[in-house]
């Protein structure tokens, strides 16, 4: 019998973007929880990683890379029973630049095929080749990192902000489509959290444009806008996620669980 509540010992997740920011401590948190954790990213060295992980390097946008990766892990693991598709890409960006000053932050369609690459087509591809195994096992779950800016809407990141809710439709479709064969499709919209290193000088400048602020002005008072009064920890959203992974959670699917401190709808 397993040691821990989880019961996620010896069984085998994929987390896209795993290497950096939300993603690394989902994985953490799972390897830390037993499971055997692929990471396949764009970014970083094939083969075992100092944390537990094995890294697989892939690019989600194409399919060909997605499905090496996805028959790479069953080569080495046997399955795959959790998908975490996190991988995404934040471009703030103005549907209009009406002070004109900075083009560049108007949205492009460049910035709107790379976004819709990267947050929507994907998950897709990463659910479609993960989830042809799970059927054939009868059992899986993938779980979808989304955003509360996918439920609410997010000035400045409305292309973002629509890929997140593409992913949030997805779910709840996925869902229907696989539950005849046991395969769990859930969402995590997380809200505020806490600073990583994908929220770079560019990524500031160019919210704090689109919002018509500095980038000093982007630092809010979480008291009046969180009514837990703080930004989220990176280690609260790889509970949920474990904890949803998990067969605890084994009548949860099809839904979105807000992480946002009470900030925006769940």
């Amino acid at each position: 019998m397993s040691g821990s509540w989880l019961e996620l010992e010896g069984k085998v997740a994929i987390v896209t973007g795993g290497a950096s920011g939300i993603g690394l401590q989902i994985t953490e948190e799972l390897i830390k929880n037993g499971a055997k954790v692929v990471v396949s990213d764009i970014n970083g060295e094939n083969g075992q990683q100092a944390n537990g992980s094995y890294f697989i390097k892939c690019d989600v946008t194409k399919k060909e890379s997605v499905d090496q990766m996805v028959a790479q892990t069953i080569d080495l693991f046997g399955s795959v029973e959790i998908l975490v598709n996190n991988a995404g890409i934040n471009l703030p960006r103005l549907l209009v630049d009406a002070v004109g000053e900075r083009p560049e932050y108007e949205l492009s369609e460049n910035d709107f095929d790379l976004m819709v690459a990267v947050n929507q087509k994907g998950p897709y591809l990463c659910s479609q080749a993960a989830a042809k195994e799970m059927v054939k096992r009868n059992k899986g779950v993938i779980i979808n990192i989304a955003s509360e800016a996918g439920q609410e809407g997010s000035a400045g990141q409305s292309c973002y902000s629509a890929t997140k809710g593409a992913i949030i439709s997805f779910t709840r479709a996925w869902a229907k489509e696989l539950g005849k064969f046991n395969v769990r499709v859930v969402a995590v919209a997380p809200g505020i959290l806490e600073t990583t290193g994908l929220r770079t000088p560019a990524y500031e400048e160019a919210l704090a444009y689109t919002r018509g602020v500095t980038v000093d002005g982007l630092n809010t008072d979480y008291s009046k806008s969180i009514p837990l009064g703080r930004e989220g920890q990176l280690k609260e959203v790889g509970d949920l996620v474990s904890y949803l992974a998990s067969d605890r959670s084994s009548y949860v699917t099809g839904t979105t669980v807000n992480i946002s401190g009470g900030k925006s709808r769940g």
